[in-house]
């Protein structure tokens, strides 16, 4: 490996990642917000939320999915645009395609929303009442459930047009407006949940309206930036059933990926409530801890090794692509896996934070240090990831994520736990090897994958990319 172009490399990554780890860590407090304003009310509360966020986590697979199509197309085709050799016209016929792609995209993600807002409205209450919630938590829960799914359009549109502009190398602009959103939504919780200043407390329900509120500014800001000339993308009149098909084939195995792993966390955490609430209590812990630490830092290098592996792609270097992925996951591995080891280290202090239940604090340790030794394996995979997304390749991410997670997240902790009787560690093993297959997958997948081929088809299919 060439260590100076490895350390250009990361400088560009840093450069992109960075506003993408703000911004996470900002809607993580945002997160977190709510559910100190929830807590205040009664442990109901914070129930009738938890199980709405199940269901609110499906628009945000689809919205993340159809993101990772806008930027693989608006990512090869800047690089396309901008490659030195390239005249006049054929840069032009480049950025109109991304302009095509990012209003295509926008408009599907309206479009794919609209379900989701019928389905809130009509079934929210039973939705959360499936779950095994009692009456009241069922009422409040679907009631915050139908406000949030009304603007599931919204976020859906808010995901995909960030994504679009990162795929520019903006990473910047996507930043300030979803902090600016997410600030927005802690200052609505804080005063129409608790009832500041004078105005009455709406409970779970101000709660709900304001994460509504935050979505739709969100989605409306970064519309009418990209609809001015504040960007260097554009909407205009969808015409290519070429740059439409392309973006559905790219993002649909990214969408079916993520809900995989939506529905595959209720039997999962079945399995943990088997071995009592204070087993399912540890795991989330863990899980919290870890995804605080390392989560911003992870999301960041996804997103910035998408964009510097299809910008390449689209100049029509291959090698530096594949060098800049590799060098992405590095830096990923030095970062994350630094981190993870720190999570190690101080895990029984990190827990410290969260309980000192007796009965809790041992197993809540025991994921936060499995968490810490799977680090490695899950930036690789999530980085790796990334990469093959630039390059359009979301098939290798979802065989991936399919097979880790039936044969060693749900298979081995069951096998392993329940029928040779491991217990909780067998499914911690269950987690570690979960994300270890992940990650060989995926790298496996880019180490000898023909993605840079599909992705130089694709680019001549669309017309972004000459014959030469």
């Amino acid at each position: 490996m060439d260590w100076r172009r490895t350390k250009r490399v990361w400088r560009r990554v840093a450069g992109l990642s960075w506003p993408i780890s703000v911004e996470q860590t900002v809607r993580t407090g945002m997160r977190t917000t709510d559910v100190f304003v929830t807590a205040a009310f009664s442990p109901a509360a914070v129930a009738a939320i938890g199980l709405a966020d199940l269901y609110a986590r499906f628009p945000l697979r689809v919205g993340l999915g159809l993101g990772g199509g806008a930027i693989a197309l608006s990512s090869q085709d800047t690089g396309a645009a901008s490659g030195t050799d390239r005249d006049d016209d054929a840069a032009a016929r480049a950025d109109l395609n991304r302009d095509e792609a990012v209003t295509q995209a926008v408009l599907i993600s309206f479009l794919a929303g609209v379900p989701f807002v019928a389905f809130g409205l009509l079934f929210g209450e039973p939705a959360i009442a499936l779950l095994g919630a009692p009456d009241e938590v069922a009422r409040v829960g679907g009631a915050y459930l139908a406000i949030i799914f009304a603007t599931a359009p919204a976020r859906i549109v808010g995901l995909t047009a960030a994504r679009a502009l990162q795929g520019t190398g903006d990473t910047r602009t996507p930043m300030v407006v979803n902090v600016a959103g997410n600030l927005l939504n802690i200052a609505g919780s804080l005063v129409l949940g608790l009832g500041l200043f004078g105005v009455a407390s709406y409970r779970v329900v101000g709660v709900g309206v304001a994460t509504a509120a935050g979505n739709v500014f969100i989605a409306l800001v970064l519309a009418a930036l990209i609809a001015s000339s504040a960007t260097d993308v554009g909407f205009v009149r969808p015409r290519s059933t070429i740059v439409g098909r392309q973006l559905v084939a790219v993002s649909a195995p990214r969408i079916v990926e993520g809900l995989s792993n939506t529905l595959a966390n209720f039997p999962f955490n079945a399995l943990l409530l088997s071995f009592g609430t204070d087993v399912n209590a540890a795991y989330q812990i863990g899980l919290r801890i870890y995804q605080q630490v390392t989560g911003p830092l992870s999301r960041g290098f996804n997103v910035a090794a998408s964009v510097v592996v299809g910008q390449a792609l689209g100049e029509g270097d291959a090698a530096a692509a594949r060098e800049n992925g590799w060098a992405t996951a590095t830096l990923g591995l030095v970062t994350v896996g630094t981190a993870g080891a720190l999570i190690f280290a101080f895990a029984p202090t990190l827990v410290g934070f969260f309980t000192t239940d007796p009965g809790t604090v041992p197993n809540a340790v025991a994921f936060t240090r499995t968490f810490g030794v799977a680090a490695p394996f899950l930036v690789s995979f999530v980085v790796v990831s990334g990469a093959l997304q630039g390059a359009s390749d979301t098939r290798t991410p979802l065989v991936a994520r399919v097979v880790s997670l039936l044969a060693f997240y749900l298979g081995f902790s069951y096998v392993a736990s329940v029928e040779l009787g491991w217990g909780v560690p067998g499914i911690l093993a269950g987690v570690v090897l979960h994300y270890a297959s992940a990650a060989t997958i995926v790298t496996l997948g880019f180490w000898r994958g023909d993605w840079a081929t599909r992705a130089s088809d694709m680019l001549r299919e669309r017309g972004s990319a000459g014959d030469d």
